[in-house]
């Protein structure tokens, strides 16, 4: 059996023998435009564990991951970082299939967002998205935006969409720290490239020598995005279930051309390109791993090497070593690697330098799970430094046979490192995810009964914000008052899986269970639950989830963005009377005017639920 056969057997999958080099035939800019992701010129992160470039030295002070509750002890370090964008079309082939891409700066994936912990961080948007025009907003996951949810860049949630040609100003406070990434959140513009990292770094008890930063894993379409929701959309459409053409790392991946629908003469090249990364021997590196795409779970490993996770989503836990991590859309994981291989131990040449063996490159991978995917296997290669940086791997992948596909880890693996127990709840509501047709025959999902759309005019936080106490039934909004603590038992009556994501909080998960029965009410590790972001709750099963609350009107949704397109959302509205006395910039109000101004004269092709 070959190497390739073998390799195949153990993904489960087929595996296009064009994919599985390291030879690359496109250039960068053919692929990723201006951005530098995926290739070995991309700089590495600096180290703030000895080397912070502020004059002040490390802004947290004494805050440590073990000793400080994040939520409510935000530094402030009097640092504005600034940023301006422009988002435009462009024409690239991230994978060799060339195509219509929307990009920030000409970048794809985006440029990073860096700050440290208390940071103030300024990005100025020009919408530039024209042929045909389209509105825009941008989301800054997994952020709280305490004090500012008007900053959270959810149209029609807590803000209108920016015009096309026209600019907008977010403003927020680094009041988490981590890895993250920021994407459009109108409609399902993300899957068509508005996506980039965020790196907030704070304290951490653990030690390592190299930050190799971010690596986004993302399903990739070459359909258009309003060209899937389009049909999705249609009486008997597919209501979500689609199928990518690959799965992508930093941006970029190979694509067998042969495969491409008889008739489709868009221009497509194979090997177009792998990202590579660089290992220091001896050395231990962070790696920031995002699930940025718009369906698939992935489930990232490196060839003959283990990782140590060290945080998830924004939450630093207790590490544990695993040879795969599953995420699933808009989850993070904070990674150290020993580059510790046998191959990349330095050698002494008789006569000549130090050197490493030339074969000392290994093979990153992440697999799409639970969804269709025409290639679900990205590949990037990860070169110890003296390696040859054009030789393919031959190294072999760990057994994934026995990896979770459709779920998190067991809940008991993953332990906050600074424990915040489960108060008891001052409300709990349940909602149901179902799926049906409407009287249209269009597919549409409902969260807690309802098929969500948004009105982009009317964003629910500025009604609020003006005294508004109620909204249509089609905007399902859930008014939670002024609960202090608030369960969601969330109740998937289906088979498909899906990552539930809250704005503005980190969730503790408090179960997970087959809904076959009522919840029983035992809460695993009731005095430090898990806290994410995200979460997914597996096919007929019940996801048993508790926030507190800050003032805002915030999206709940499945991150899936087709799922989301089909009315999966729901705006949770806390505290209202507070945000009722909220002083919201004018630069809001003067936004919603313009856009206001756009709708007058434009016919806004609002075809889904916003989101």
């Amino acid at each position: 059996m070959s190497l390739l056969d073998n390799v195949s057997n153990l993904l489960g999958t087929t595996i296009n023998h064009v994919a599985y080099t390291a030879k690359a035939s496109l250039s960068q800019q053919r692929t990723n435009g201006l951005a530098l992701w995926g290739t070995l010129l991309n700089p590495m992160l600096p180290n703030f564990l000895t080397n912070n470039p502020l004059p002040n030295g490390f802004p947290w002070d004494r805050r440590t991951d073990r000793n400080t509750n994040q939520y409510k002890d935000t530094p402030r370090t009097g640092v504005t970082r600034r940023y301006d964008w422009t988002i435009s079309r462009g024409r690239i082939a991230p994978d060799g299939y060339e195509r219509d891409v929307l990009l920030v700066n000409g970048q794809f994936p985006g440029p990073l967002i860096e700050a440290n912990w208390g940071d103030r961080i300024v990005v100025d948007v020009k919408n530039n998205i024209t042929n045909p025009d389209e509105g825009t907003a941008i989301h800054w996951h997994g952020f709280l935006q305490t004090h500012t949810p008007w900053e959270d860049g959810a149209p029609g949630i807590t803000q209108c969409p920016i015009p096309p040609k026209q600019s907008y100003r977010y403003d927020f406070i680094a009041d988490m720290y981590g890895s993250t990434w920021y994407h459009a959140h109108y409609s399902s513009q993300y899957t068509g490239g508005l996506i980039g990292p965020i790196v907030v770094h704070g304290p951490t008890s653990q030690r390592y020598d190299i930050d190799v930063g971010p690596i986004l894993l993302h399903d990739w379409h070459h359909k258009e995005y309003f060209q899937i929701v389009k049909e999705m959309l249609t009486p008997n459409g597919g209501g979500g279930a689609t199928r990518s053409d690959n799965n992508l790392i930093n941006g970029k991946n190979h694509f067998d051309c042969s495969t491409v629908a008889e008739g489709d003469k868009t221009p497509c090249t194979n090997e177009a390109g792998i990202s590579k990364f660089k290992f220091r021997a001896g050395k231990t590196h962070r790696l920031r791993l995002i699930n940025a795409g718009g369906d698939g779970v992935q489930r990232f490993s490196i060839d003959e090497h283990t990782m140590t996770v060290i945080a998830e989503d924004f939450v630093p836990v207790r590490p544990y070593q695993t040879r795969i991590v599953t995420l699933g859309v808009g989850q993070r994981a904070d990674v150290l690697v020993r580059a510790d291989h046998p191959l990349g131990a330095e050698r002494k040449v008789r006569g000549g330098p130090t050197t490493v063996s030339k074969d000392a490159g290994f093979w990153i991978r992440s697999n799409i799970t639970c969804t269709g995917a025409g290639q679900p296997n990205a590949l990037a290669v990860v070169y110890y430094e003296g390696a040859d940086v054009n030789r393919s791997p031959k190294s072999r992948a760990w057994d994934s046979s026995g990896a979770t596909a459709c779920a998190n880890d067991n809940l008991g693996t993953s332990e906050p490192l600074y424990p915040i127990p489960a108060p008891r709840p001052s409300v709990t509501h349940t909602m149901a995810i179902q799926v049906g047709r409407n009287a249209s025959g269009i597919t549409q999902w409902s969260f807690g009964g309802v098929a969500a759309r948004v009105h982009f005019n009317q964003p629910a936080l500025l009604e609020v914000n003006e005294g508004k106490q109620t909204f249509d039934e089609g905007w399902n909004v859930l008014n939670f008052g002024r609960n202090q603590s608030v369960r969601i038992i969330v109740n998937n009556t289906g088979g498909a899986a899906h990552p539930m994501h809250l704005h503005g909080h980190n969730m503790q998960i408090l179960a997970v269970a087959p809904n076959t029965a009522p919840w029983d009410g035992v809460i695993v590790r009731p005095q430090n639950p898990t806290r994410r972001d995200v979460f997914i709750v597996p096919g007929r099963s019940l996801l048993v989830i508790q926030f507190d609350p800050e003032p805002g009107a915030w999206a709940w949704h499945c991150h899936i963005a087709w799922h989301a397109a089909a009315g999966f959302l729901s705006t949770l509205v806390t505290h209202p009377d507070q945000i009722r006395r909220m002083n919201i910039p004018r630069h809001v109000e003067n936004n919603c005017k313009a856009w206001d101004a756009y709708t007058a004269k434009n016919v806004v092709d609002h075809i889904d639920s916003g989101a």
